[in-house]
């Protein structure tokens, strides 16, 4: 069987607004990520996932889209995405869309029509229930941003379900007409030479509002699979699926019908069981490595991990799981354990310098609607607001969306204007500039573990074995393959140790980025080193 290109790649996700501003705006455009495709070279990556560029009034970043073929005029122009398709591919870059279809924009044209007017040809596009007995909502049903899921549209008396943002109303995927409607904007669009979709929160499509079901229902992997017969089939496209609420039966279903899934198993465990993510656990490594081996094990010949400590949604790797202290080490040092494993690895924009979590500490410096609608509410609810501001400078979405520190200098080389958010504290020192410069920097060892991933099926598609695995200290695992072996050890934490190492990862091999040539029985660490011995 053919081995599918994706499971040779890595990939690496753009956030436009903070990659790269070309004009000056203070806002990251698609010029901007031309001018920066030399970079995304050099780190080796094999496609970008572009998170949306869509046509939007930004009330989710770009996530509410108002039109699903056209190009938002702050990043650009459709002229300037077909150049990106061009250049990005003539670098063998393929470029895959963010596909977001739980939802639209309220001022998608198929809103606007259906609002206000019951017999609107696309008013079945969308989610309608009247008013409860009371006149209120029709479910107590609570949106993922805080508040209620149902809003009221007053011109035609009934109420709209939106999941995420009230000018985010949920698509209706039960009516066909809607389905096919989006079955040729994936065709526009794969036809356009995109390499595929990442599946925004793609798990919501089969909800059914009137049970309480929004996660895995019942239709669910009917329409992924008329996706698959109707867009995907014939195409070499790779189809990814967002799914925050998979478990790995699920996961095995995804990846039935699509490339892989994209799952949140690791970050989940991370969050408080009845508080979330607004007040995170302490980290746990034991409980983290728990987590993923299990899913290395669950996918084992029955389907493909996605590979990410971030994105978008998450926290800087560094600062959730790493050290600032140790920054340039631990950062090398997660993403060898991480790429290392099976599946296709994800880096985020900035990941490959060390990035840090933003460090702010107010409500003012936040752009995120989710934090600022669970600030009102906790507020509002006379909650404990400093407490509420310590988790969000550990788990906020704008962790991660404070622009890419390019350079030395006052912006960091992402704008000559005002960023529309502010810089990462750590931005005078931490920068692509200062780092791509040391031949052991975070970058370099970044474009070894691309490099290691396209050449070697054994870090393809070695059956990984976890060592160890208890350990609160030591992330320990090595992977079996026919055509050998690779040991991979790391101490992840700030204090030094001796290790006593598994009987079955002792012996001789080759190192793959320095250390020893012999892994003995006991192995003193440093802080945040990593050995990575092919046998």
């Amino acid at each position: 069987m053919t081995e599918p290109w994706w499971q040779r790649a890595t990939g690496y996700q753009i956030w436009p607004r903070s990659f790269q501003d070309s004009n000056g705006d203070g806002i990251g455009d698609i010029p901007g990520i031309l001018s920066r495709l030399d970079h995304l070279e050099a780190l080796g990556v094999d496609f970008v996932w572009l998170s949306p560029v869509y046509a939007s009034p930004q009330a989710d970043m770009g996530y509410d889209i108002a039109d699903y073929r056209a190009i938002a005029p702050e990043y650009g122009t459709m002229a300037d995405m077909d150049r990106l398709i061009a250049e990005a591919g003539a670098r063998g870059i393929r470029i895959v869309m963010d596909l977001v279809v739980n939802h639209s924009s309220d001022e998608h044209a198929w809103f606007q029509a259906a609002r206000g007017d019951r017999s609107a040809p696309t008013r079945d596009f969308y989610i309608w229930r009247d008013p409860a007995p009371d006149g209120g909502p029709p479910t107590d049903m609570q949106s993922i941003f805080g508040g209620p899921a149902w809003t009221l549209d007053e011109g035609s008396g009934q109420y709209y379900l939106h999941l995420f943002d009230r000018k985010q109303p949920d698509l209706n995927w039960t009516n066909p007409a809607l389905r096919a409607e989006i079955w040729d904007m994936m065709t526009w669009w794969l036809d356009r030479g995109i390499g595929g979709f990442r599946m925004d929160v793609i798990e919501l499509i089969g909800k059914d509002p009137d049970r309480g079901i929004t996660t895995n229902g019942p239709k669910l992997h009917d329409y992924l699979s008329e996706m698959r017969a109707k867009v995907l089939d014939g195409r070499d496209a790779i189809a990814i699926a967002e799914a925050w609420a998979a478990g790995t039966e699920d996961a095995r279903r995804y990846c039935e019908t699509l490339s892989m899934v994209f799952q949140f198993s690791h970050i989940l465990a991370g969050w408080h069981p009845e508080l979330g993510k607004w007040h995170p656990l302490p980290h746990d490594l034991a409980g983290l490595k728990r987590v993923l081996f299990d899913w290395q094990e669950a996918l084992e010949g029955a389907g493909w991990n996605s590979l990410f400590w971030g994105n978008h949604d998450l926290p800087r790797a560094v600062s959730r799981y790493g050290s600032e202290t140790h920054r340039g080490a631990s950062a090398k040092a997660l993403a060898t354990v991480l790429h290392l494993l099976k599946g296709t690895p994800f880096i985020y924009q900035g990941e490959e310098i060390g990035m840090t979590n933003a460090g702010f500490t107010r409500i003012d410096q936040y752009r995120d609607v989710e934090t600022l609608n669970f600030h009102a509410l906790r507020a509002a609810e006379g909650g404990d607001m400093a407490a509420f501001l310590a988790g969000a400078a550990q788990t906020a979405r704008d962790n991660s969306r404070t622009p890419v520190q390019w350079e030395a200098g006052p912006q960091a080389g992402f704008t000559t204007g005002a960023p529309w958010i502010g810089l990462a504290h750590s931005h005078p020192e931490v920068h692509a500039q200062a780092d791509r410069a040391d031949p052991e920097g975070v970058f370099a060892r970044y474009r070894a573990l691309t490099d290691l991933r396209r050449t070697s099926p054994i870090v393809r598609h070695g059956r990984t074995v976890p060592q160890d695995a208890a350990h609160p200290q030591v992330f320990a695992y090595t992977r079996e393959h026919p055509e050998g072996r690779i040991a991979v050890a790391a101490n992840l934490g700030d204090a030094p140790l001796r290790w006593t190492v598994p009987e079955h990862m002792r012996g001789t091999g080759t190192p793959l980025f320095g250390g020893p040539a012999l892994l003995g029985e006991t192995l003193d660490f440093a802080p945040w080193e990593v050995v990575a011995l092919r046998a």
